[in-house]
């Protein structure tokens, strides 16, 4: 045998060599893609049937989800509206005509005073409660009281102070005190039960 014909002979086996090694790549590749097929399926009908069987689970936990949600929206709702009643019943006492306003000042003032000389602290807004007020307060009841320099961010009233105690008869104290005893009731007003 020739040089070129031994080459040849070289060259013919190890492409016969090379075909039959891409040959069984080829099939292992193929066998190695319809296995992973096979799996990617098995995978895929196992979630099916998985969440077929837990999707009434699922929508069932958004049902109540979406109800909390609902009461939450509603209880906030209802806090607004109480937290409205009370707004306005303070706005109501801050736009109280002189008399009326001067009348229950008067009224709280007589059951706060313990000393006859505390000092009164209103609101730098205060409109009714001024010095010639209180020059006639103290002289119709025997008391030494004075106004504050200190001025209170309150809607109206006045805290009386003497010494380290104070009573506050501000408007939003006594709302306060309202809504704190009274709240049950203005929600079964508000609220009232459903008829069945």
């Amino acid at each position: 045998m020739s040089l070129a014909q031994i080459t040849e002979k070289i060259r013919s086996d190890a492409q016969q060599e090379a075909d039959n090694i891409l040959a069984k790549a080829k099939a292992k590749t193929e066998l190695i893609a319809q296995r992973a097929e096979e799996e990617a399926d098995s995978i895929k009908s196992g979630f099916t049937r998985r969440f077929e069987v837990e999707r009434p689970e699922i929508f069932r936990r958004r049902e109540i989800v979406a109800n909390l949600d609902v009461k939450k929206m509603m209880l906030q709702s209802s806090r607004n509206l109480i937290q409205d009643v009370y707004d306005i019943s303070l706005e109501k006492m801050r736009m109280m005509g002189k008399a009326d306003y001067v009348k229950l000042c008067e009224a709280l003032l007589k059951c706060a005073v313990t000393t006859k000389n505390e000092e009164i602290e209103v609101s730098p807004e205060e409109k009714y409660l001024d010095q010639a007020w209180l020059d006639g307060f103290n002289n119709e009841n025997g008391t030494n009281l004075v106004f504050s320099e200190k001025k209170l961010d309150i809607a109206g009233g006045f805290v009386l102070t003497r010494e380290n105690i104070s009573t506050n008869c501000s408007w939003d104290m006594l709302v306060q005190i309202m809504k704190e005893k009274q709240e049950s009731d203005v929600v079964k007003r508000l609220f009232p039960p459903a008829a069945e």
